[in-house]
């Protein structure tokens, strides 16, 4: 019989949490260690940090070198930050423990263009150490990139792409709404992203580049524009932030992707408590026209734990480099017994 896939949380806050209750639900999975730098989790059970009413004797520690070395995992899930130059460290120490890595961090779903350099070395690093790299989400990492990418085999041409995501923001996690500003003043909101302490979207940059690649379009430039407030019309409130009209409410963020002096690919996204309709639309110019929308929107937390849990065969069963999800395998669920979709032990790649 197979051995179950092994696997170390690095990172155990609001979405590390939730994968590691989503994978010890998972059948041919087991969570054999978790690194986290906080100092009230350091020491911890796991079990008590994420909540699920029982200890499950792995103690959660700041020394990755020794965790990954004693628990000799297949794959670490890492969430811990959005930006490429702040996981550098981290998913190098990962890398040269000869792991494999799946990570949230939004830059890293593409970071060719934002990060040229760091991609690089992890590239040679992981390829040194026949291991494999993939950042990937909900979004980037799949609506408004990868999804993009499948929607466009069945065109011969192509002249537009236009992506739209709205979310009532209500219906998500506090930190997420706080990040984009829920309850503050318009001065507020505009001091606290003048000094990024909250920021917009982080991820449009790298979904433009990855459609832009799988299409071989030569882009003039990428075009990101600022956040712009949701400012409320009337009173709105989620569980945890009431915001008054006049109030911000969340935020809108657009990319562009330029070519031959158009904008060839639109991205847009909208977040914030309120929002009357949620979809993700995607618009295709071209022959034939594509016209797709999911009404309601995928669940962002949801959706990001499923993504970096589903893709964990992908990434194991890959080959060794820094890759990013355009080129894997059509992405899938895995809901069986994660077994039966990971090549393990000699047949691992080596």
């Amino acid at each position: 019989m197979k051995r179950n896939v092994r696997v170390v949380l690095y990172g155990v806050g609001m979405i590390g949490s939730l994968a590691a209750k989503f994978l010890l639900e998972k059948k041919g999975v087991e969570i054999v260690g978790a690194v986290d730098v906080a100092k009230d989790k350091v020491g911890k059970d796991l079990g008590d940090i994420i909540g699920v009413n029982k200890r499950l004797g792995i103690a959660i520690s700041s020394d990755a070198d020794a965790v990954l070395s004693r628990a000799k995992p297949d794959i670490v899930v890492h969430t811990t930050s959005s930006f490429v130059e702040k996981v550098f460290p981290q998913i190098e120490q990962i890398v040269r423990n000869g792991v494999n890595v799946v990570s949230t961090c939004e830059e890293l779903s593409y970071p060719y263009l934002s990060s040229p350099k760091l991609a690089r070395e992890l590239d040679e690093i992981a390829k040194k150490h026949h291991v494999t790299i993939l950042g990937t989400g909900i979004n980037p990492g799949f609506l408004m990139d990868t999804l993009v990418i499948a929607l466009t085999a069945p065109c011969e041409k192509i002249e537009q792409i236009k992506v739209v995501r709205v979310m009532n923001a209500a219906t998500r996690r506090v930190p997420f709404q706080k990040k984009i500003g829920a309850g503050l003043t318009v001065a507020e909101f505009e001091d606290k992203m003048r000094n990024k302490i909250i920021s917009g979207h982080v991820g449009l940059e790298q979904s433009i580049a990855m459609i832009c690649n799988a299409l071989a379009w030569k882009l003039e430039r990428i075009q990101i524009d600022p956040a712009k407030p949701v400012v409320a019309q009337k009173s709105v409130r989620s569980e945890a932030i009431s915001v008054k009209a006049g109030q911000i409410a969340g935020l809108r963020q657009c990319g562009f992707g330029i070519r031959s002096k158009k904008k060839a690919i639109s991205l847009e996204f909208e977040a914030y408590i309120g929002a009357e309709e949620e979809y993700d639309a995607v618009t295709i110019e071209g022959v034939p026209p594509i016209r797709e929308k999911i009404s309601p929107c995928v669940h962002g937390d949801i959706g990001t734990i499923a993504m970096i849990c589903n893709a964990i065969p992908k990434v194991i069963n890959a080959d060794p480099g820094l890759l990013t999800m355009k080129d894997l395998p059509i992405p899938s669920a895995a809901v069986e017994d994660m077994r039966e979709y990971v090549k393990l032990d000699g047949e691992q790649h080596a």
